[in-house]
């Protein structure tokens, strides 16, 4: 650093100039200058490189920073405000901004992830949105809107008029009326000023610009060269997307050798601002570590920047920007100076194209770094884009430079958001400006230009063909496409009026898209391939790419079409000539072939699409089909029927790409290209698909129609026959007869040709929902789609949405339509709301809707018959009603009337009534019917509309009932159908076939009914249909009558079987049956417990309790299978648990975690930061099964790695494997130990004094022995020892060694889990962690209980009552297996807590102990001292309920001591009660050992409610902890919740009601302790303020509280900048669920080494806040996270739901988001159950893909 050093001495020099340097003479010297700029260039050729850029920048403090902040401030910005304003810059700048009328645009520059918000009533396009602020105060907010966050770089559209319908304003910038929009701001500026102005911008901006352009690395533009030229360098490292973070973390710590930390910090800089000097010293030294960078990475790409730069060449382009952001920030105050400076950025020299200094910045914008680019664009937006008249004249420039800019742009590699070319968004989407330009620049045809000129990739037909889409190319293409991105901004809002010009200039931009298009037509060509499979899968995706992308070009610009007739027809004219264009370079070479059939002729040629080649891109054709529909909407075609080249059409031609299409689509179906790989059946799903079938299958079809409506019907459908290659089975002579073909796949194949085909023709007869093809709406054909969404299933509002095409403004015109169709249904707690079809829209069902897949039509068919069966109607699916075609497609009707398609017909029903062959299926029988039912319809409804005989052309009955041609003499249609309707085969279509033959009737009584004109009455019309339902209603209710006997009959025998069951096997079912009335009438007795005398009174605690000792336990083995009574010296049983730190309870966040190695965990604080908590599946096993089955997993795993699979959801390394059963997340067993015997009646039961006596002499003979073991010799007589206690016995183990065994096992794990080390048999703590988890778990699960206000007993799941049963004994067991004189130790060192003893020191004070953490280690620790006692004479339960009474008594204490009465004068009886008397007592001792401490209460109804409520969670954590310890079953009180508890409680732990009694019976006792406890120094520091003091009853912890909208806490994470890298915003903010606390997750910078290891931001954070658990919400996605651990981590459904009842996760939908609290709260029990850990364990072995994520980087 000593070279450093040197070069930092001239500051001091400076701080002297700092001083004597005036800003003001300074600036007073300039404007009596001659040559303005020449002096301000000298002034910065001195100060720059002194200010900026001294020295290497890594290691630049903030302190550095700020200073060179101050110095630019003040040497360098001043002088130039004061020159601009003439005085003081804060008054000037304040003037300005007074005298300033606000512009009514918001102009807010989003900033990266920012809320914005479009509506989508009133947006005219999505791009248009508004900031937060600005949505709040505006109409909007009551619509419908989309919530987005923004990618940076746009801005608040807020105040312009034509980016909204209604509603341009919010509140804040509604304008005032006074101000006149034309009038000049610069005319409201004092002259002088603005002529400052002009000089001072001009000088400033050109400085800038010639800087960040600037070449050369070490010299400077004229004027500018440094008075001394030092030989110090920067090694400048500039950003490309081409390498990785990795690869430059690894080139810099190699060339610049810098730490790891120093290399993610340099290029976490190098991503935001687009370079950073990576090395500073001289030339030789910067250019060294320049060769190693690129050396490093040229291998595999092109290296990256690097450049050696004079630091005073870095240093003026540093201060180029910062007055860059000077202008920025002056223009804000003043509209009029806003417009100087756009006139002095627009100013062009006379005589140079493109020579003005913004021009100079657009055309130079690939060559600068990303900082650069951003500021200069921000200063773009602040100025240009604000004032509409420059905003104009800027437009235009940038559009006449829009080629070299986007070339540009193709050649430079930065994201699009950092380009020039994406103010285009700013631009082209204002329509006024878009059309202006399209006129003046032709924008829409320079665009296509340029798009089609980038695609250079081009077969010998001048068609497109991609090469293999590789990364490159891939990248490529990704930037050509924003070139469609752009039109579409030009297209998206159609003109209302048209000028000549703009007709003029958009038929222009049409015939240039068409020559795009056709470069499309025919690209990708397939072949279908025989005999072997393909090689080599062909390149399709691109294709499909563009196609997608170009879909909404297509319908816009058919929708600009639509607008005007005379474009209409013109653009028609193009696109018939290129269409024919297209089609002469078919191959003119095929023969012509004439067909046959049914008595007409056709000529057509020799094609066969599974010879020749076909391609699915017919782009051309489907245009033309779109406009052919476009002059039937807008009747142009009936009223200038002479203006349309309709002559030229030759209906053969048009139909013939498109069936091609078709027909590939039904071989592919048929399984004839199946050598053809995936790239095919790729392609044709996308065909089909939602994105793009609007300009593809849609219009195919569209196509065929047009067709079909202009040709004989006959002759069309042979043409399809043909192209079908079926028109062999149709034309031969006896066709009826059905040919037979031996190869069985050829059969198989015709048979879906034929399905194919008619499905095909009952699309174009019937599908007449296009606007323009038949009489309807647009909101039609989207009631329609949903419709038959839901005739599949009930759908949620985003399947329904996916399932609807979107226009360009991303609607689907779904919420105008969807609640006349469907209701909706809201979502639990779970799942996501659904949307119900309304019932009377069933009818509108059409099985063959063209928009179904094969799997959706048979499950809408399924629904569909169910339903109706639930309705009792046949199950029939007839077509519906279709609506009435337009006129210039009228005569597709005659389609289903042709001699051919009756032929068709009639083959298909002659096949169904002979089905010995397997020539036909019933799918083509179904279709057939289908037909006939729609042209039945159609007839029908001719009939009603007519007024006579004369005008019904359709007569379609009289020809189903002619009879067949002569060779094949069967019956006409009709009379098959008749002998159809009851084959036994058919038995699925005879309703259908019913329905048929009923229409047919009708309609003949209809035609009898005109021609014998009404001398019928209607009556009897209706008679034939009325009796053939009647006599199907008759069939139907016989038929129900009949099975509803069946089922009853078969009922009956059941349960004769059943009784003679019992019968046999009596003596099984006696035994249940006595068990089941035993158990009830014992229920019955039970229950009044406190009526009944007899009944003792449940009692859990001392010599009076209720033993259960008796009960023997069976339990079985969930792997072997076998029954065993658990018993102290059996094979050990044992249950699956899993110990985990915890800190739900914890009321101290701020602690950090102890030291493993030297923590003494004996006392608990009550803040309980820190605990141990046990949870279990409840699944038992043999200990032995279960050492079986875990060493198996560890193979398991061992093979595993050295297979390098991935990791697996749990870690076998740390004991964890799931139980076998239920797969829940364990890493321990639990032994499962006998109950406790019964209480010995016989022993005797000392009082408290003598207990304490006894006791204390216990305890110092154990002192006196230890003593004499660690030193040899004791000192001082040896005390007196009461009878019967042996200090050296040793109390034989009670437990078999396999249980014994299982007891470490447990022991160890909580011991590794608790303290994080490793496992250490020896360790005098392994017994108190033991103790410290069985309190926790049962302190966690009363808080549990208490916040679901459940009874305290009899509601938990048999799961945690097991494991706490199971938890609880065995702590009292665990002494065993460690040495005796640990425990001893832990007693006597407990007790002194309680009871002084001057044996042992420091002993904490009472305020820093949870006492029901106390009792329990006491009570358990206990057990080992009293085995010592052979006296046989003391029993352990009085001890137990000696040691309640203390431990209660010094809670009263600790309650009253922490208590915080405020001073309430509640007039209570003027007699207070006992209770409250002797609660006021207690509190005056305490005041008088504390004095002035504690505060005065006189009230001591107060006193005594504080002390009820704050020692209730105390007892009732007891009363679970002796239960358990002692088997006693609970008092009926205790098991409902309800008033009643308090004396319950008590009288079940054998306490008085009043507790105070128990400080007032042993007064003379208790007052020294009491004392002792209060003169501990700890005490008086706690309550003046030493720690935090923990109140009773301590609060449950809940979750942070979430803003019920979603987007306020977007915001906030939008305002959240990173911790580490100075003020940058963080890419993934994540909020702790826990504490609160913003994180910046997933990135570099926030990265820390917890054990050794780099972990992001959210797993750092989890080891302070969750040890090791963590509940995060990520807030740009929507997601919440759930870690535990490093490895471990899952996502889950966040608590925030749309209005549709759906989550957002990723925010891809954009609706506004609101809390569901019920979700929330499911959270939040999950995390206080401890269940976080476990559901992550389920989530990573349901789903693969979450195990392979890096959690600990999140």
């Amino acid at each position: 650093m000593a070279a450093a050093q040197s070069d930092r001495d001239p500051p001091s020099a400076l701080c002297a100039e700092f001083l004597n340097f005036s800003a003001k003479d300074t600036a007073s010297r300039w404007l009596a200058a001659a040559d303005l700029q020449q002096e301000v260039y000298a002034h910065l050729a001195v100060y720059v490189p002194r200010i900026l850029c001294l020295g290497p920048s890594g290691s630049i403090s903030s302190r550095e920073e700020q200073r060179e902040e101050l110095a630019c401030q003040l040497l360098l910005l001043a002088p130039l405000e004061w020159l601009l304003l003439g005085e003081e810059p804060a008054t000037g700048l304040a003037l300005l901004q007074e005298k300033n009328q606000p512009s009514p645009l918001c102009g807010h520059v989003f900033k990266v992830g920012e809320p914005t918000y479009s509506c989508r009533e009133c947006a005219a396009d999505p791009t248009c949105v508004l900031c937060m602020q600005c949505f709040l105060g505006s109409v909007h907010k009551e619509h419908r809107y989309r919530m987005t966050t923004s990618g940076g770089g746009g801005f608040c559209d807020c105040g312009d008029a034509e980016a909204w319908k209604k509603g341009p304003y919010c509140q804040k910038h509604t304008p005032t009326e006074t101000r006149d929009t034309e009038e000049d701001p610069v005319a409201q500026l004092p002259p002088d000023l603005v002529a400052r102005g002009y000089s001072i911008f001009s000088i400033i901006l050109k400085y800038a610009v010639d800087m960040l352009t600037w070449e050369q690395d070490d010299q400077l533009p004229a004027g500018l060269e440094p008075p001394e030229k030092g030989d110090t360098y920067y090694c400048m490292l500039f950003n490309d997307e081409v390498h990785t973070y990795e690869q430059v973390i690894y080139t810099l710590q190699k060339a610049v050798n810098c730490s790891q930390k120093e290399a993610v910090s340099f290029a976490t800089t190098v991503d935001r601002d687009g370079r950073k000097s990576v090395r500073y010293g001289d030339f030789q030294f910067c250019e060294q570590a320049k060769s190693v960078i690129v050396r490093n990475t040229s291998r595999q790409s092109k290296p990256l920047r690097v450049e050696v730069m004079h630091s005073s060449v870095v240093a003026h382009q540093c201060f180029a920007l910062k007055a860059l952001s000077w202008l920025g920030q002056v223009i804000q105050y003043s509209d009029g100076l806003r417009r100087v400076l756009c006139q002095v950025g627009l100013q062009a020299a006379a005589e140079a194209e493109n020579s003005s200094l913004v021009d100079q910045l657009m055309l130079n914008d690939s060559k600068m770094w990303k900082g650069a680019r951003n500021i200069y664009h921000q200063l773009l937006m602040n100025s240009l884009l604000m004032d509409l008249k420059y905003k104009k004249i800027f437009a235009i420039q940038f559009a006449k430079n829009y080629r070299r800019l986007q070339t540009d742009f193709m050649e430079d590699d930065h994201e699009r958001v950092v380009s020039v070319t994406s103010l285009s968004v700013q631009l082209f989407t204002v329509p006024t400006m878009a059309r202006m330009l399209m006129v003046e620049e032709n924008l829409m045809k320079t665009i296509i230009k340029t798009f089609v000129d980038h695609l250079r990739h081009r077969d010998l037909q001048g068609r497109f063909q991609f090469d293999r889409y590789t990364a490159q190319q891939a990248f490529k293409f990704g930037r050509v496409q924003s070139l469609i991105g752009d039109l579409k901004y030009v297209l998206i809002s159609r003109p209302s009026e048209w000028s000549d010009q703009l007709r003029i200039k958009f038929l222009e931009g049409f015939e240039a898209f068409l020559e795009l298009l056709k470069c499309m037509q025919g690209m990708d060509p397939v072949v279908r391939q025989v005999g072997q499979h393909i090689e080599m899968e062909p390149e399709w995706e691109a294709a499909f790419t563009l196609q997608m992308k170009l879909t909404h070009i297509i319908s816009m610009i058919q929708e600009w079409c639509s607008t005007d007739e005379r474009v209409l027809i013109e653009a028609y004219r193009k696109c018939l000539s290129a269409l024919s264009h297209c089609h002469s370079s078919l191959p003119d070479g095929e023969q012509p072939i004439s067909l046959s059939l049914a008595g007409h002729c056709v000529e057509t040629f020799r094609y066969q699409v599974s010879q020749d080649k076909v391609s699915i891109h017919l782009p051309v054709c489907r245009l033309l089909a779109g406009l052919h529909v476009l002059l039937s909407r807008t009747e142009v075609a009936s009223r200038f029927p002479e203006q349309l080249p309709l002559g030229e059409l030759s209906p053969p031609l048009l139909i013939e790409l498109p069936l091609r299409c078709l027909v590939l689509c039904a071989q592919v179906h048929a399984g004839m290209w199946r050598r053809n790989g995936f790239s095919l059946i790729n392609q044709i799903y996308y065909y089909h698909n939602v994105k793009c079938r609007v300009e593809m299958f849609d219009k195919d079809v569209i196509m065929l129609q047009v067709g079909a409506s202009m040709m004989d019907p006959n002759h069309f459908l042979m043409i399809v026959l043909s192209r079908f290659e079926l028109f062999h089975i149709f034309s031969s002579a006896d066709c009826r007869k059905r040919y037979r073909e031996a190869n069985k796949d050829v059969v198989q194949q015709n048979n879906t040709l034929i399905e194919e085909m008619l499905h095909l023709i009952i699309m174009v007869v019937g599908e007449r929902y296009v606007s323009g093809v038949g009489q309807v709406e647009a909101f039609d054909e989207v009631r329609r789609e949903i419709l038959h969404q839901l005739s599949i299933r009930p759908m949620a509002h985003s399947e329904l949405v996916k399932a609807l095409p979107e226009n360009g403004n991303k609607e689907t015109g779904l919420e105008r339509v969807i609640d006349s169709v469907a209701s909706f249904k809201k979502p639990g707690v779970t799942g996501r709301g659904l949307y119900e079809l309304r019932p009377e829209w069933n009818k509108h069902f059409n099985l063959y809707f063209h928009h179904y897949s094969r799997a959706d039509q048979s499950k809408a068919e399924e629904a569909q018959r169910k339903l109706r069966r639930q309705n009792g109607e046949d199950t029939a699916c007839p077509p519906p009603l279709p609506p009435p075609l337009c006129p210039l497609f009228g005569s597709l009707v005659n389609l289903l009337q042709c001699d051919v398609l009756l032929a068709v017909e009639g083959a298909v029903l002659q096949w169904a009534v002979e089905p010995s062959g397997g020539g036909w299926t019933e799918s083509m029988l179904q279709r057939v019917l289908h037909l006939v039912g729609v042209a039945l319809l159609e007839e029908h409804q001719q009939l009603e509309n007519s007024s006579g005989d004369d005008d019904v052309t359709f007569n379609y009955t009289s020809k189903i009932t002619r009879p067949g041609e002569a060779p094949s003499t069967s019956g006409s249609v009709l009379a098959l159908l008749e002998s159809l309707q009851n084959a036994p085969h058919l038995e699925v279509h005879k309703d259908m076939i019913t329905w048929i033959l009923k229409m047919v009737t009708n309609i003949k009584t209809m035609r009898e009914r005109t021609s014998s004109a009404s001398t019928v009455t209607i009556s009897q019309g209706q008679g034939p249909e009325e009796t053939v339902r009647d006599k199907d209603k008759a069939e139907r209710k016989r038929k129900a009558e009949m099975a509803r006997l069946r089922r009853e009959k078969i009922m009956a025998q059941m349960s004769e079987m059943q009784k003679h069951f019992i019968n046999e096997n009596k003596e099984l079912f006696q035994q249940s049956l006595e068990e089941l009335e035993a158990s009830t009438s014992a229920a019955a007795e039970h229950s009044p417990l406190s009526l009944d005398p007899s009944c003792v009174s449940q009692v859990c605690v001392g010599p009076r309790r209720v033993g259960g000792a008796e009960r023997r336990q069976l339990v079985t083995c969930i792997l072997c299978q076998e029954e065993q009574e658990v018993r102290g010296h059996g094979r050990a049983m044992v249950l699956a648990a899993f110990v985990q730190r915890s800190t739900v309870l914890s009321k101290n966040r701020r602690r950090n975690l102890p030291d493993p190695e030297h923590h003494d965990p004996l006392f608990m604080h009550p803040d309980m930061s820190l605990g141990i908590h046990t949870a279990s599946c409840g699944h038992i096993m043999h200990a032995t099964c279960w050492q079986r089955y875990f060493e198996a997993v560890q193979l398991k795993e061992q093979r595993r790695q050295q297979r390098l699979r991935g990791h697996t959801s749990y870690d076998v390394e740390n004991g964890e494997f799931l139980c076998p059963l239920c797969e829940c997340l364990s890493n321990t067993v639990i032994p499962l130990l006998p109950h406790t015997h019964s209480p010995d009646r016989s022993v005797d039961h000392p009082s408290l004094e003598a207990w304490l006596k006894t006791t204390n002499q216990q305890i110092a003979a154990l002192h006196f022995a230890h003593r004499k073991q660690s030193d040899g010799v004791a000192e001082g007589a040896e005390p007196a020892v009461p009878e019967g206690f042996r200090v050296d016995f040793t109390p034989q183990n009670p437990f078999s060694s396999s249980i014994s065994e299982m007891i470490t096992t447990f022991s160890m794990s909580t011991y590794k889990v608790g303290l994080k080390v490793n496992p250490n048999e020896q360790d005098h703590r392994v017994p108190v962690l033991i103790w410290s988890t069985c309190a926790y778990t049962i302190q966690s699960i009363e808080r549990l209980l208490m916040d679901e206000e459940k009874p305290l007993f009899g509601s938990l799941p048999c799961r945690q009552d097991d494991c706490l049963s199971s938890l609880t004994r065995f702590s009292s067991s665990c002494w065993t297996a460690a040495p005796v004189t640990t425990t001893h130790t832990h007693f006597i060192r407990l007790l002194a807590a309680l009871v002084p003893d001057s044996q042992v020191e420091n002993t904490p004070c009472i305020l820093d102990i949870d006492m029901f953490h106390l009792l329990v280690y006491t009570v358990l620790s206990y057990n080992s001292v009293h085995s010592l006692d052979q006296s046989g004479r003391s029993g352990v339960d009085s001890a137990h309920l000696h040691l309640l009474h203390l431990v209660t008594v010094a809670h009263l204490v600790q309650v009253l001591l922490t208590s915080t009465t405020e001073e309430v004068c509640m007039d209570q009886d003027s007699l207070a009660t006992e209770e409250e008397e002797l609660t006021c007592q207690l509190y005056n001792t305490l005041r008088k050992h504390l004095g002035s401490v504690l505060p005065e209460v006189t009230s001591g109804w107060q006193l005594f409610h504080c002390v009820k409520v704050g020692v209730l969670p105390f007892l009732r954590a007891a009363a679970l902890f002796f239960h358990y310890l002692n088997s006693t079953a609970p008092p009926a009180d205790l098991l409902v919740a309800g008033p009643g508890q308090w004396e319950a409680l008590c009288s079940y732990l054998s306490l008085p009601a009043n507790l105070l009694q128990l400080y007032q019976s042993q007064h003379t006792l208790l007052e020294p302790l009491i004392h002792r406890w209060c003169c501990h120094p700890g005490v008086r520091q706690n309550l003046q303020g030493g720690g935090v003091i923990v109140r009773f009853p301590r609060e449950s912890n809940r979750l942070i509280e979430l803003p019920e909208d979603y987007s306020v806490l977007i915001n906030q994470a939008s305002s959240f900048t990173c911790p580490r890298s100075g003020g940058d915003k963080s890419r993934a903010p994540t909020l702790c669920l826990v504490c609160g606390s913003m994180l910046c997750s997933q990135s570099y910078c926030c990265q820390t080494e917890v054990d050794g290891e780099d972990v992001g931001a959210c797993t750092a954070h989890t080891f302070t806040c969750g040890a090791g658990l963590g509940l995060f919400l990520r807030v740009r996605e929507s997601q919440v996270l759930f870690v535990a651990g490093k490895t471990k981590g899952c996502f889950y459904p966040p608590p925030y739901l749309d209005d549709y009842g759906e989550t957002d996760q990723g925010l891809k939908r954009g609706n506004p988001l609101h809390l569901c609290a019920e979700r929330y709260r499911k959270i939040e029990r999950l995390w206080r159950q401890h269940g976080i850990a476990e559901v992550i364990g389920h989530a990573q072995e349901a789903n693969q893909t979450l195990v392979a994520i890096d959690w600990q980087h999140l």
